[in-house]
């Protein structure tokens, strides 16, 4: 089994790893010493999509980015949503062109909390506010 330790600088990468680790029959299994190296060139790409394939997979990929409070990275995780349910229905039940719904939801891009709202409709998941303390695990 191949063990990788990275330094995740964003949890929603850390999520996006942790669903990759979860499903090893995609890497090739391989007994790795401490000295050896991997090449980040030589491992398999990831692509997220295929992880997300249940309404629960989605919800928890969704509230990882929402915890990084990064605008760029709420959109572009949408975006990657899109693709996995498919983007053409989503566009659809949003009631934006699938171009227009490309556009809005690039890591770059700043779209309107109307846009965030319809996809979220859209994909069957809601945004929910929650008070920061228990958000961060404090308590009183």
């Amino acid at each position: 089994m191949i063990t990788i330790q990275l330094n995740v600088h964003h949890q929603a990468n850390a999520g996006v790893l942790g669903l990759a680790a979860e499903h090893q029959g995609r890497l090739d299994h391989k007994e790795l010493s401490m000295s050896e190296r991997i090449r980040i060139a030589d491992l398999p790409e990831l692509d997220v999509t295929e992880y997300l394939d249940d309404d629960q997979a989605i919800a928890e990929y969704l509230t990882v980015v929402l915890e990084e409070d990064d605008p760029a990275a709420l959109a572009q995780a949408l975006g990657t949503v899109d693709r996995a349910r498919g983007m053409t229905e989503i566009a659809k039940a949003t009631g934006l062109a699938r171009e227009a719904l490309y556009q809005a939801l690039r890591p770059e891009s700043q779209p309107r909390f109307d846009t965030i709202n319809r996809v979220c409709h859209a994909l069957g998941v809601k945004l929910v506010a929650q008070p920061l303390r228990v958000a961060e695990g404090e308590t009183d």
